[in-house]
């Protein structure tokens, strides 16, 4: 990979207002659709919630993708049409694969939402291979003690999905996939983990690979084979995303993604007409948006 400046696309995200809080959305962008796999990147806080507030996202379908949550602050309890029930706190993965459909909440329990919490993660969704945008339906849940942490000097790594850093993450994938969070310490530098595409994502400091800063709030985003080095100008937090590029092209309209766009039609439909599973227990939805 290059990271001169010409070749480097830096990605301002987009401020979305989801209710209870506002996150940052990084991709897609009108100028990157995808990283590797990841074609939907939120950074969703750090928030405040005053005891009586808390996420309250109703049930809503996926097709196509699969679901990534990870959190550093906080915690989101999870829902889902299979009948998982599942709390994700800091450091533990929820993988939710949508495959030909899949219809999933995120609450908090009655006791975070009595006290309050202040809640801070990223979400993203990972777009499957054609081949497998019709597979069956899953959730699986990683402890935090299952994900595997590197310690260097001055620089602490979780490798969350993926191999980098000489760890490699338990989390099962449908193709190649790298997502990592990482601390590092002003003036430390390090190499950039090998992907065929990368995106290096800054939520605190500012960092800088070649001749280019990246600072708190945007994403970096790199193509080709790897071996840059990343310094810190300040103490950072970061997040490295990315993978190998899958073939064709993906459409994404609302909570759908297909490289069919006959299929994005059937699902809004099957939304529409009540023909997805519900989540167990639930009777609250989100609509179907008007186009």
């Amino acid at each position: 990979m290059s990271a001169a400046a010409d070749e480097t696309l830096i990605i301002e995200p987009r401020s979305r207002d989801l209710g209870e809080f506002s996150v940052r959305r990084a991709l897609p962008d009108r100028r990157r659709q995808r990283i590797g796999p990841f074609i939907f990147f939120d950074h969703m806080g750090p928030a405040e919630f005053p005891p009586g507030k808390g996420v309250n996202v109703r049930s809503h379908p996926h097709i196509g993708l699969a679901t990534v949550t990870y959190l550093f602050e906080g915690e989101i309890l999870h829902r889902d049409s299979l009948g998982f029930v599942q709390r994700i706190r800091p450091g533990a993965v929820n993988w939710m694969t949508a495959g030909r459909g899949i219809v999933h909440s995120e609450k908090v329990t009655p006791e975070i939402l009595d006290r309050g919490q202040k809640l801070h993660g990223i979400q993203t969704w990972v777009a499957l291979p054609i081949a497998d945008e019709e597979s069956d339906p899953d959730f699986t849940h990683y402890a935090a003690d299952e994900i595997p942490d590197v310690s260097l000097e001055g620089v602490d790594i979780c490798v969350i999905v993926g191999r980098a850093f000489g760890a490699m993450s338990p989390v099962k994938t449908a193709s190649e996939t790298l997502l990592a969070a990482a601390t590092v310490s002003s003036g430390r530098t390090i190499e950039l983990p090998e992907a065929q595409e990368l995106g290096v994502y800054v939520i605190t400091g500012t960092i800088d690979i070649g001749n280019v800063s990246v600072r708190a709030g945007q994403l970096a985003v790199f193509d080709g084979g790897g071996g840059e080095r990343m310094t810190a100008a300040s103490d950072c937090h970061i997040v490295f995303c990315g993978g190998d590029a899958l073939a064709g092209e993906r459409i994404i309209w609302w909570n759908f993604v297909s490289s069919n766009r006959g299929r994005l039609e059937r699902a809004k439909d099957d939304w529409q007409n009540g023909r997805f599973d519900a989540v167990p227990g639930e009777d609250d939805f989100i609509p179907l948006p008007p186009e």
